[in-house]
């Protein structure tokens, strides 16, 4: 086998047989495919496509171009991954909950790229905590708390992240066969038993309608499902952030008034949904009311708890948590100049404006201030009368925070009473 010939046959519409794609995701691995010739591959893919049964190979190459997990657990093992949105946070929350359940979660989540933050850079808001620790560390904490959020090591799926790099910078990131084999590559390596997929679907998501989000979902779900892991998915709304708080000591904090029974809503509801669809895949029944259960009595706070001890942060996290939480030096709220109703919000555009203040990346290299971000942001259908607070900017300079009211001001519109769609709109599986 070689790179051209593959790269031939996908400019002529053809598929790669199974043992040509485990060719190539090695060669990707140890460096006998080249940049040239990655980005020609990935450049068919986009434009050509490939089978079903081509994707599934695709991702079950990439997954085996590295370390795949093994587990010997006395519960399932089951993972959630969401395509990214404004104030998700929910992860924190879901995971120490499915524990709490009896599953066990090895979460690999990743980091913050442009309107939307990262699980990852959320986590490293929390004093000591490790993000990328050794693989026995990962597994013990996993065993003894349930769960561990952690960062993928080298090891794992190492195709997926040469030829992301390379899709980066050729324009081929939205090729649903690349994204399906990406995101489940990482996760399948895993070891996971089944999987939940969140495909968000609004004005502060990546995907902006409703066709394109059904697309994807498909593709994952039929793609994790040859892969041999149980797999489904809900298309959930964000036209206006999840949590009323995006930044990413502020997400912490809004997961956490959920997992300490301080504050309800659309994350603590997303949170129940999503726990109990993947106890459902893992066979287990009744997960709505045994993830409600665990939310409401503190288990999966205290789950949380262990898990942020075991992976280097403060033992008394849960319950101190606002104490060890870095506050910006320039907190200002942002009122409403008139009476009116919430009838818009430009989710992208606030995402953009915590960037701006330095809680996201434009670029991979980016250093995050963990302080900013927007808190007690309105949410759509909202009544509000002259001062009444629209947002609550967090900064580190004043200057910044007069950027970030202004972008607030353009991205929040008023005007007749919304139709709200529902936070959960389709399953998919």
């Amino acid at each position: 086998m070689e790179a051209r010939s593959i790269i031939a046959g996908l400019r002529k519409g053809e598929t790669p047989n199974p043992e040509s794609l485990r060719w190539f995701a090695t060669g990707l691995a140890n460096g006998s495919v080249s940049d040239a010739q990655a980005g020609a591959f990935a450049m068919g893919v986009c434009l050509r496509g490939l089978s079903e049964e081509g994707r599934v190979a695709l991702t079950l190459a990439m997954r085996d171009s590295g370390h795949v997990m093994g587990w010997d657990l006395d519960g399932p093992v089951v993972d959630k991954h969401s395509t990214g949105g404004l104030g998700d946070c929910t992860s924190l929350v879901l995971a120490p909950a499915l524990a709490a359940c009896g599953a066990f979660v090895p979460m690999i989540s990743g980091r913050g790229l442009g309107h939307t933050g990262g699980t990852l850079d959320k986590l490293d808001a929390i004093p000591g905590y490790a993000t990328a620790p050794s693989e026995a560390l990962f597994r013990r904490v996993v065993r003894e708390a349930g769960c561990a959020i952690v960062s993928a090591s080298a090891e794992i799926a190492p195709a997926d992240k040469r030829l992301y790099a390379v899709r980066d910078v050729t324009g081929t990131v939205e090729s649903l066969d690349l994204i399906c084999a990406s995101i489940l590559s990482k996760k399948l390596a895993a070891g996971l038993e089944a999987l939940v997929l969140d495909v968000k679907v609004g004005s502060g998501a990546f995907l902006k309608t409703p066709e394109e989000a059904r697309a994807l979902a498909r593709a994952m779900v039929d793609t994790a499902n040859g892969a041999g892991c149980a797999t489904s998915v809900l298309m959930t709304g964000m036209d206006e952030p999840l949590a009323p708080a995006l930044g990413n000591a502020l997400e912490v904090d809004a997961a956490m008034r959920v997992l300490s029974g301080r504050e309800k809503g659309p994350l603590y509801d997303l949170s129940i949904a999503l726990g109990g669809e993947a106890l459902a895949q893992a066979g287990i029944r009744d997960g709505i009311a045994k993830v409600t259960a665990a939310i409401d009595s503190g288990a999966a706070a205290e789950r949380f708890g262990r898990m942020v001890h075991g992976l280097g942060g403060p033992a008394d996290f849960v319950e101190g948590w606002q104490c060890y939480m870095p506050e910006a030096p320039v907190i200002r709220a942002v009122e409403a100049t008139g009476p009116g109703i919430v009838s818009a919000i430009d989710g992208e555009a606030l995402g953009m404006a915590v960037v701006r203040l330095g809680g996201g990346r434009q670029v991979e290299s980016d250093q995050i201030n963990p302080m900013v971000g927007l808190a007690e942001v309105v949410r759509l259908g909202t009544q509000v009368n002259k001062g009444d607070v629209l947002a609550r900017i967090y900064a580190a300079r004043e200057a910044q925070a007069d950027e970030a009211e202004a972008a607030i001001r353009s991205a929040i519109r008023f005007g007749d009473a919304p139709d709200l769609p529902p936070l959960l709109r389709e399953r998919v599986a």
